[in-house]
């Protein structure tokens, strides 16, 4: 296989490469433009967008106000990133890196911010005692997961996705070596879910993070690619898949913030239980 691409000897951003994000890709970071950042009037303020990523936390928040937890009420702020909402300074105060979700518990004296999705759900599992074991062995198995999913899941939507679906020009090369690493991962967690209901045992914040990536790419909700990887392949993974999906909570929890590709069922922003009916 030839490549007409020579890399030069020094990388030089020169112009956009095209593709769906093209025109917020820069090789730097900070703050673009100044606006604050709106607050409401629960103490956990979210700021995010229905996206793989963000539905994590919205589904974790929505089964801790499941089982009661009053002080999981939140206000979500729907951060718009194809339009470089999180980018302003008050999104960047609260995350550095300008990625969806980014938290603040206004709680906490002075008000704690926690970003990424990893961290947001460890911190709130803690915060309220729910979805992560005490016990060290079966807690350890729950964040093995978790950091498993923190670490496979960019080859699925960085790699997979984005050459797949949003990349400029359809490329042989990386759809097929992504594609090739999207399914070995899938049957990791076949084989792990042939033994066991739940990802690390119980229902834990680990379900909550590999759901939203791998249990909607195996039902056909994610790159409309199910049909190209085969998902069939992977029973273990659809019966969990189906079985998470159909969790008044986790349903509650994907309306949040939910324009990314869904307009005809977009809720914007959430500060009630009541807009999520």
């Amino acid at each position: 296989m030839s490549s007409s691409y020579v890399p030069p000897r020094v990388w030089q951003h020169e112009a956009p490469s095209g593709g769906t994000f093209a025109s917020i890709n820069r090789p730097t970071a900070g703050a673009r433009h100044t606006q604050a950042l709106p607050v409401g009037v629960h103490p956990l303020q979210l700021y995010s967008l229905g996206t793989p990523n963000g539905a994590k936390v919205t589904i974790l928040l929505e089964e801790l106000l499941a089982r009661g937890h009053a002080g999981a009420e939140y206000d979500a702020w729907l951060i718009r990133i194809g339009e470089g909402e999180q980018f302003s300074s008050g999104f960047v105060e609260i995350n550095p890196n300008s990625k969806i979700p980014a938290l603040v518990d206004h709680s906490q004296t002075p008000p704690l911010r926690v970003f990424e999705s990893g961290s947001i759900l460890l911190y709130l599992a803690e915060k309220f005692g729910e979805f992560l074991p005490e016990t060290l062995p079966e807690r350890t198995e729950v964040l093995n997961w978790l950091f498993w999913q923190m670490g496979s899941a960019p080859f699925v939507g960085g790699g997979f996705g984005h050459f797949y679906v949003y990349a400029p020009d359809k490329l042989e090369y990386p759809i097929n070596r992504y594609a090739m690493e999207t399914k070995r991962q899938l049957d990791v967690l076949n084989r792990q879910l042939a033994e066991r209901r739940y990802v690390a045992g119980e229902y834990s914040i680990a379900d909550m993070a590999i759901w939203p990536w791998y249990g909607a790419l195996v039902l056909g909700e994610l790159y409309g690619a199910a049909e190209f990887l085969g998902v069939q392949e992977y029973p273990h993974v659809q019966r969990w898949a189906a079985e998470i999906a159909a969790r008044p909570a986790v349903q509650r929890g994907r309306k949040v913030n939910r324009t990314w590709g869904d307009p005809a069922g977009q809720v914007a922003e959430r500060h009630s239980a009541a807009d999520l009916d």
